[in-house]
């Protein structure tokens, strides 16, 4: 192993046609306003001219593709235990990644790399927003091998990680550890996800409508002319039918949406580690290690638990919440048992609910005022100010607040948090179900909170702070949290874990 990727190498050499097209996709994003127009002006533009500026275009652009793949290298000191990238035409850059920092390394295809015939590893580390080292065009066996190089570098203080060291390099023909089928695919289709795809068919509906009234000049959606697109006996049928074609379109999305993205969702053991790999077009490879989870986060809703399937998401060190979220590896459709076998790779245990700590009533309250007080207040203005139209909507007002009544008691009713000597375990929502779990040695810091209106009745709020994101609990008993906190700051001093 120790003489692997010593001597500098470069990408592979038909990855040049890879970096073409990467340095045209960025040109083109950069001048986006000139290519429109010119595709509006294209009448004016004399022809010879125009086919000439694109010759000498691809000419420049094929030059400095050749430069970067020329000037780009890349290789490991194992003396210093580092990767060391070399890039740049004009400006060179040395990128150096300690190999015991690395947090994941991916080993992604897009649908042009598939078709060329390489694939692309990026280098993650918890440091930074960008991918530290990204190698855009290697072959599949050189990925596997970079891969296995980088991530096998790191000090193991257990005879049992030793072993697993001196085992031999696993390929991905290994025989897989868990595989998600096509059929838990299609049932976690059409059973999440309601929310995100009707916002966005509702804001391709608005952006449609907003462009058809800028083409016809007029308000499609006035009474008047909605009369003249519409028959009045026609549009309590066609209500329902856009009700059900609305909901058709959700499920198709969603259904499209997974199995697209998760197609062939294969997991294998390699080393102790967790190797995912899935994607029907653009493909994705990557590595889970257990010392580098922060946070598991399990969701369920009604469906899917007489379904026996579930969402797992698992969340190792990011800079920000939105890397957290784009980093975050998802493991759809999974079943319990299934769920269990990973649990116990990544904590070497099944995590336990244990002392629970409950909201007080309070959240419940204040829930309900700025959920159904709050919104009522404004419809009571409005309807003062507007009787005719607010009047038409009084119907509706029953039927929000029972249905906003029971999300909240729902959400008061499953927020707990659960405390364990190894594990703690924040359960929340209404519908879907999240139960996250942490180790409190991957505990980074510890706020607790109390308003002084809070300090007769003993409630506060508590916050953990991981390298993964935050978990949140509020409005407990705040002399059980302060306890729990000394405990958590007393494990965190005498530990000796070492996920970074």
């Amino acid at each position: 192993m120790d003489t692997l990727f010593r001597e500098p190498q470069r990408q592979s050499a038909i990855g040049i046609l890879i970096l073409f097209f990467d340095t045209i996709r960025h040109y083109v994003k950069a001048f986006w306003a000139i290519v429109v127009l010119w595709v509006f002006k294209i009448d004016e533009i004399n022809t010879t001219y125009l086919l000439l500026g694109i010759l000498v275009a691809i000419v420049v652009v094929a030059i400095i593709a050749y430069f970067t793949y020329i000037n780009f290298t890349f290789h490991l000191d194992y003396e210093n235990q580092e990767f060391v990238i070399h890039e740049g035409i004009f400006n060179k850059t040395r990128t150096t990644i300690q190999l015991n920092k690395i947090q994941q390394v991916n080993i992604n295809q897009s649908l042009v790399q598939r078709m060329i015939g390489v694939y692309a590893l990026d280098v993650d580390t918890a440091g930074s927003n960008a991918k530290e080292g990204k190698i855009k065009a290697i072959a599949h066996p050189v990925a596997i091998e970079l891969k296995a190089a980088l991530l096998d570098n790191e000090k193991r203080k257990t005879v049992q990680q030793e072993e697993i060291l001196e085992a031999p390099i696993e390929t991905d023909q290994e025989k897989p550890f868990i595989k998600i089928s096509t059929l838990s695919l299609i049932k976690m289709g059409v059973t999440s996800n309601y929310v995100k795809s009707f916002s966005l068919l509702l804001l391709a509906f608005f952006t449609i409508l907003d462009y058809t009234q800028k083409i016809l000049g007029e308000d499609v959606l006035e009474k008047q002319n909605l009369e003249s697109y519409v028959n009045k006996e026609f549009l309590i049928s066609s209500f329902f039918i856009l009700m059900v074609a609305l909901f058709v379109m959700v499920l198709v999305i969603n259904l499209g949406r997974i199995l697209i993205k998760y197609f062939d969702y294969t997991m294998t053991k390699q080393k102790g580690s967790l190797l995912i790999s899935f994607g029907l077009f653009n493909t994705k490879s990557t590595i889970i290690k257990p010392e580098k989870v922060q946070i598991a986060a399990v969701s369920q809703n009604y469906f899917q638990k007489k379904m026996n399937i579930l969402a797992l998401k698992i969340k190792q060190a990011t800079s920000g919440a939105k890397e957290e979220r784009k980093l975050a590896i998802e493991i759809p459709g999974c079943n319990h048992l299934e769920k269990d076998a990973i649990m116990k790779l990544l904590f070497h245990k099944i995590p336990e609910k244990g002392i629970p700590l409950k909201p007080n009533f309070r959240k419940l309250g204040f829930a309900l005022f700025l959920t159904i007080g709050l919104p009522l207040l404004g419809y009571s203005i409005f309807r003062n100010y507007n009787p005719t139209l607010g009047i038409q909507f009084n119907y509706l007002v029953p039927v929000y607040i029972l249905f906003v009544a029971m999300i909240q008691f729902f959400k008061f009713k499953n927020n707990r948090l659960y405390i364990h000597n190894n594990h703690i375990i924040k359960q929340s929502g209404a519908w879907d179900i999240c139960t996250e779990i942490i180790e409190p040695s991957k505990i980074q810091a510890i706020t607790t909170s109390q308003l002084f209106w809070h300090k007769n009745i003993n409630i506060g709020s508590l916050t953990l702070h991981t390298a993964g994101g935050n978990i949140a609990f509020q409005l407990g008993n705040f002399t059980t949290i302060k306890q729990y906190v000394n405990w958590w700051l007393y494990e965190l001093e005498t530990s000796d874990s070492n996920w970074m």
